[in-house]
């Protein structure tokens, strides 16, 4: 086996099975929670991503296929890919443009079947066979709440200025055309800017 990421909650590693690259997700125990109640955190959290990855593949989404999961662990399959977030730093403002587009088309689809990622970056996004694929819905949930979309969004913008901000214009631009096939884009993009200006004020005051 091979450790791919060592994050604060999991640990991400690759193991062969059945001839093939499987990524094991497993969700580790934290010593300074008490046992009874680290062990049930860490049971629901799994079981909760679980069904958001099977969730969000029954809708149509590109996401890793679940394989296996147990109480603390999620087999899925590996992509081999490359992380947007890479991909975006070598290539010109034209073809961030364009790819933009499918990160907008892609939240839209996302959104528009009930689920908040939570933590939407281009970290978190695979391109893999010109498709972008979404990974990590550890901090995801169900939710239609205009406000919880839009929470989403405003994320998303705040890691695309901070990881690409040469061209973040025509990447939001890009982002805002795609996000246009979800039906209730207009009242979500109306919140994302007042999240923008409640957070401007916070900030200024």
């Amino acid at each position: 086996m091979k450790i791919v990421n060592r994050g604060a909650e999991a640990i991400l590693y690759l193991k062969e099975k059945d001839g093939r690259k499987v990524l094991i997700k497993e969700r580790v125990q934290k010593n300074y929670r008490v046992k009874q109640l680290d062990n049930k955190l860490r049971k629901d959290r799994t079981g909760w991503e679980v069904g958001l990855l099977d969730k969000a593949k029954r809708n149509g989404l590109h996401v890793p296929q679940v394989l296996d999961s147990t109480d603390y662990k999620i087999e899925m399959e590996f992509l081999d890919g490359e992380k947007l977030k890479d991909f975006l730093s070598k290539k010109p403002e034209k073809e961030g443009g364009e790819i933009a587009r499918q990160i907008g088309s892609t939240v839209a689809q996302l959104h528009s079947a009930g689920i908040v990622h939570g933590d939407l970056t281009t970290s978190n996004m695979i391109l893999q066979d010109k498709k972008i694929y979404l990974i990590d819905f550890g901090l995801g949930k169900n939710s239609t709440k205009v406000e919880d979309q839009a929470t989403d969004l405003y994320l998303l913008y705040e890691a695309i200025k901070s990881t690409h901000f040469d061209f973040l214009n025509i990447m939001w631009k890009g982002i805002l055309d795609g996000y246009k096939e979800y039906q209730k884009h207009k009242d979500v993009i109306k919140r994302f800017e007042e999240i923008g200006k409640r957070r401007r004020y916070k900030t200024d005051s």
